[in-house]
């Protein structure tokens, strides 16, 4: 059975502040509905408050204005009912209480601290020696009538508040979500529990002339991929510019530490033989070399390894590399896998190039005449590598070549991630912004971008290296030496 209730009487209308005529149900004005105003609450008798002689006059009760809360939640404190004017609920007055004084170390009792067993500091070590209050009567040894309620024990929201935000102090690595928590050697903060991105996840690098980005992409959990680039001047005063681009085998063990100790390993190579006048090709030889020792040294039982991590035990860790040295009026490049180099001239109307060959199942298939290059990458087995750096690899075999570009135009240096989404030498070029030689970061950041626009199902890492020649003729666009 339904009911009707009685609306109040209201002074104004409260969508548009106008008083509405008696009797009315809606607003002659704007129509509102004056049904939908809630019905004044029942009558629930309350105790009086007696206000104190000093403040029944013209002047009103000062009430102190509370702290807001801060954005964990944390209540603000707590004002004792002694630091107000005012009576209890049996009418007596508040009496004043003195402020209390933190005694310092090293003071005596007596001196600066008044004796006795009073109350301590929130939380504080004389707290724990306050009996609890369950009623309104005087502390023994305490002022009498406080009308004052002992804790006993802080407030766990508060203590546990001020620990979280002590402990990012001493980690040094502070919550990104929360922005209090300690971050453990896991990546998750310990207050909040939320997952950090990490480092890896996207990195990008301008030097100069050379310019790199890397991003885990949108399927992966972490970044396997990783990048150097550099500069150096050989012997005779003239630059050489490095870029190094390594890609981790998701199949074998830390594949991040592999793609990151081979792409240092090969970058510190080349910057130590380039000044000494080593041939740019026979110094990339030397650089892949150098990069995968440090991958096989990854295979090594470290001291004290932990005998239940038996993932450590599947295989050895292993990545491919690709690289490319701009060296005088010379293109270096050199690989193992099947990350590759391209070459896009400056000007679109000249032919692209790609200047590596893919260690890959696909790749043996098209040499040997098996298949045609469209056949054998739709074959699932087309990205299955046949070279890589690692201590289970197969004997190494670095492949170099030296090129000596007639015209201006860009390296681009990338791992499968991007040319997955841009296989041939004229769709990468069409990828490529038109003023990456200028800008090769802004060009290298669009071609990430192209990559998670097709679906990032990989890691993507691309380094673009402009090469500034003046044009010498009609030719190829690159000619091997």
């Amino acid at each position: 059975m339904s009911q009707s209730h009685q609306q109040p009487a209201l002074s104004k209308c409260p969508g548009c502040d106008e008083p509405p005529a008696a009797g009315d149900l809606f607003c002659g004005v704007c129509g509102y509905d004056l049904s939908a105003v809630p019905a004044r609450p029942g009558d629930r008798p309350t105790m009086a408050i007696t206000v104190p002689p000093a403040a029944s006059g013209s002047e009103a009760v000062r009430w102190p204005a509370a702290a807001e809360t801060d954005s964990s939640d944390v209540p603000a404190p707590v004002h004792r009912p002694s630091d107000l004017p005012g009576t209890d609920s049996g009418g007596r007055p508040l009496a004043e209480q003195e402020k209390e004084q933190v005694q310092e170390p090293g003071v005596a009792a007596g001196q600066g601290a008044p004796a006795g067993p009073g109350p301590g500091p929130l939380g504080g070590p004389e707290s724990s020696a306050v009996p609890v209050r369950h009623d309104d009567r005087a502390v023994p040894g305490g002022a009498e009538h406080s009308g004052d309620f002992a804790l006993a024990a802080p407030d766990p929201r508060t203590a546990e508040h001020a620990a979280a935000a002590a402990a990012p102090a001493a980690g040094g690595k502070v919550c990104v979500a929360c922005r209090s928590g300690r971050v453990d050697p896991d990546g998750y903060c310990e207050n909040c529990g939320h997952a950090q991105p990490r480092e890896r996840d996207h990195m990008e690098q301008e030097l100069g002339s050379v310019a790199a980005v890397s991003d885990r992409g949108l399927r992966h959990h972490r970044n396997e991929d990783s990048f150097a680039v550099s500069s150096t001047a050989l012997p005779d005063g003239s630059p050489a510019v490095v870029a190094i681009v390594c890609d981790g085998v998701s199949s074998a063990s830390r594949p991040d530490e592999a793609s990151a100790a081979a792409a240092s390993a090969a970058n510190e190579s080349l910057l130590e033989s380039l000044p000494r006048g080593t041939h740019p090709q026979q110094a990339m030889h030397e650089a892949i070399v150098a990069a995968s020792e440090a991958v096989n040294a990854l295979a090594q039982e470290p001291a004290g390894a932990m005998e239940h991590d038996a993932h450590r035990h599947q295989n050895a860790p292993a990545c491919t590399l690709v690289g490319a040295v701009m060296a005088g009026e010379l293109l270096i490049v050199g690989w193992v896998g099947d990350s590759r180099v391209y070459w896009v001239p400056e000007d679109r109307s000249r032919p692209t190039a790609r200047l590596t060959e893919d260690d890959s199942w696909a790749a043996q298939m098209v040499a040997a005449g098996l298949m045609n290059e469209a056949e054998a990458y739709a074959d699932e087995r087309a990205h299955a590598i046949t070279g890589w750096l690692g201590a289970d690899a197969y004997e190494l075999e670095p492949h170099t070549a030296a090129f000596k570009p007639d015209r201006p135009g860009l390296v681009v240096v990338c791992t499968d991630g991007l040319w997955n989404y841009a296989e041939s030498a004229e769709e990468m070029a069409a990828a490529v912004p038109a003023d990456a030689q200028e800008h090769p970061l802004r060009g290298a950041q669009v071609l990430v971008g192209h990559a998670l626009d097709g679906g990032g199902h990989d890691n993507v890492t691309v380094a673009l290296l402009p090469f500034a020649v003046r044009p010498q003729g009609a030719g190829s666009a690159c000619e091997t030496v």
